[in-house]
């Protein structure tokens, strides 16, 4: 049996990637029905075709894409109270925001068994904010694409 302070590496590691998995599937999805609702409003010329009406759809879909690093956090939190790392769901939604942004509040502290989940969900928390920026700006361009008549511009 490993001392109490000695970091664990493979159960960490494979509960880490597994959540990861799961972070990804929920983007996955919504980026789905993202492109499925950027290009039913393009066909019915809801988006594409004024300013303001453009940036609503914008900001909808930063909110859609908040609430899913809103979720992603709680499937952590989940995963470390699960653990036994924290007694309570807030207390573990507060860490795991904190990891999940890169922050890095020391308010808790992780058992050494369970520490190396911390930096597996930064690393995921920056891996889905860049997915939604890359979203975020996709929408955008397709929208002053079909906006200013790109006849080139698809969204598959």
């Amino acid at each position: 049996m490993a001392p109490p302070n000695q970091i664990s590496v493979l159960n960490p590691l494979l509960v880490g990637v597994a959540t990861t998995f799961c972070t990804i599937i929920v983007h996955a999805m919504l980026l789905g029905t993202i492109i499925w609702i950027v290009r039913r409003d393009l066909r019915r010329g809801l988006v594409g075709t004024r300013f303001w009406l453009d940036t609503i759809f914008i900001t909808n879909v930063a909110i859609m894409m908040f609430a899913a690093h809103l979720a992603e956090i709680g499937l952590w939190a989940l995963v470390l109270e699960r653990c036994g790392e924290f007694s309570n769901f807030g207390a573990a939604y507060y860490h795991s925001a904190v990891n999940y942004t890169t922050l890095g509040d020391s308010a808790f502290a992780m058992s050494a068994r369970w520490r190396l989940l911390a930096a597996l969900e930064a690393g995921d928390g920056m891996l889905m904010f860049g997915i939604s920026t890359a979203v975020l700006f996709a929408v955008n361009q397709r929208l002053l694409q079909h906006r200013y008549g790109d006849p080139n511009a698809t969204m598959q």
